[in-house]
């Protein structure tokens, strides 16, 4: 009888969900609940697809600031996919490998535990992060050529960036750094630019998601770029217009095309400069008033701590993954940068999947199928014996990281770009605990297209 594995990329804005050996192109589904105010309906995770109107959309989601803290929308959600006929395999039939955020605390991580073997009685599981996913996949991979034994992995997500190097297979914990801009936070900085500069868009989470999608791309000579928009506004190759969503059959939102005669009830919004300066954050934090170094000098500082004869071959092997990678230009504006930062005698490359949001998902998915995978289980035998402690020895994490890097500091988990540290072995990281759930709490992004701003 073949083992059976379920594959969860548990994102903070999405999970990528399939059966190992089934579904090598994933599910992918919304992280949340969501509530409409005009059909009064409430939404959980899959079942936002049949939503027909996303105006006016109250969204609560599980993960906040990065870290996953209602367990109560967490459960709705899983509940949606791990029973019934999705998977077509119960719970208690099937091991489970899932992914969890970078620098989780001890006991969230319990928490995820708990929910696994107690709630859901899986046979057994596996957890770790994305980014420890990806030696497994072909990003890296050249014809001839075997994996890497260097790289490093640029993980744009939802709430965070990480840039977390990895050696002979194992992420380097004193080295990674983070940046505190994600997805979320450029849909956020673009709402409020269009709230101030044309229609009042704060409720309209979903929508903008959409248009910075469908019209964001990072610039290439970005003071050049600024300066032909300031010189005219209306009118100048890098304006746009997309005509907002009625969501009637007929009409979804899109970009108008050159000649496109818009209806006359159409709601048009007018895209800038705002079409560039929004990921242009990504580069440069500090034009939100953020003390962080930007995501090119990140990067260099990461190599500058791991060790001096291996830094060139971490320099020939970035890649990209998370779905803020996929703005146009992206790749080349950070290769611009990265080689300018470089030393001459190294080679920079970078790589990018074709579809980063779901790169971690299918190098899990092959990794599920090797041997290594099942030696690195947890069953459920295993758990009610020890508890979480049998998990903390056979999953790796920042915890127990002890590698050392160019600089001489060991065991140290530096989580972000900016100067300050956490002590992976200090007590007052063991004892953090999670904040606590508050039933009925919403997030922000609530949505009404098209209501003009108030004078």
């Amino acid at each position: 009888m073949r083992h059976k594995t379920i594959v969860l990329d548990n994102g903070g804005h999405t999970i990528k969900l399939g059966m190992q050996g089934v579904n090598k192109n994933p599910r992918i589904v919304h992280n949340g609940v969501f509530r409409s105010d005009r059909d009064k309906i409430t939404y959980v995770g899959k079942e936002l697809d049949g939503c027909t109107d996303f105006g006016a959309l109250n969204y609560r989601l599980p993960f906040e600031k990065g870290y996953l803290v209602d367990w109560d929308v967490q459960k709705a959600v899983w509940d949606g996919l791990m029973y019934g006929k999705q998977l077509g395999v119960d719970p208690p039939d099937a091991s489970l490998l899932i992914t969890e955020p970078y620098f989780d605390l001890p006991k969230i991580q319990d928490v995820y535990d708990q929910f696994v073997f107690e709630e859901y009685e899986f046979k057994s599981y596996y957890r770790c992060t994305p980014a420890s996913m990806v030696p497994y996949g072909d990003l890296f991979s050249q014809r001839g050529l075997p994996p890497p034994e260097c790289m490093i992995v640029v993980d744009c997500g939802f709430s965070f960036t990480h840039v977390v190097p990895i050696m002979s297979g194992s992420i380097v914990w004193n080295a990674v750094k983070r940046i505190d801009i994600g997805g979320k936070v450029l849909t956020n900085h673009l709402k409020e630019l269009i709230s101030f500069r044309q229609w009042n868009m704060m409720d309209e989470t979903y929508v903008i998601n959409e248009v910075k999608e469908a019209c964001c791309y990072v610039s290439q000579n970005f003071k050049q770029e600024l300066e032909l928009c300031k010189a005219n506004p209306q009118s100048n190759p890098i304006v746009c217009e997309y005509i907002l969503p009625d969501y009637s059959p007929t009409r979804t939102g899109r970009i108008r095309q050159p000649g496109e005669q818009a209806p006359e009830t159409a709601q048009i919004l007018s895209m800038g400069n705002e079409r560039f300066t929004v990921p242009e954050i990504v580069f440069r934090p500090d034009d939100i008033g953020m003390e962080q170094m930007g995501l090119a000098a990140t990067i260099a500082h990461t190599i500058s701590l791991l060790p001096e004869d291996l830094q060139g071959m971490f320099w020939a092997n970035i890649g990209l993954i998370g779905g803020s990678t996929k703005f146009p230009g992206f790749k080349q504006r950070l290769i611009t940068e990265l080689r300018a930062l470089a030393p001459v005698d190294c080679m920079v490359e970078l790589y990018q999947a074709t579809d980063p949001i779901v790169s971690a998902y299918t190098a899990a998915y092959t990794f599920a199928s090797q041997p290594a995978f099942q030696q690195r289980l947890v069953t459920r035998a295993e758990y009610l014996e020890s508890g979480s402690s049998a998990c903390r020895r056979k999953f790796k994490d920042w915890k127990g990281s002890t590698l050392r890097g160019n600089d001489g500091v060991s065991g140290k988990g530096k989580g972000r770009a900016r100067e300050d540290t956490t002590d992976s072995g200090s007590e007052e990281t063991e004892e953090a605990e999670v904040v606590p759930v508050k039933k009925g709490t919403k997030g922000k992004g609530r949505a009404s297209v098209g209501r003009p701003k108030d004078k």
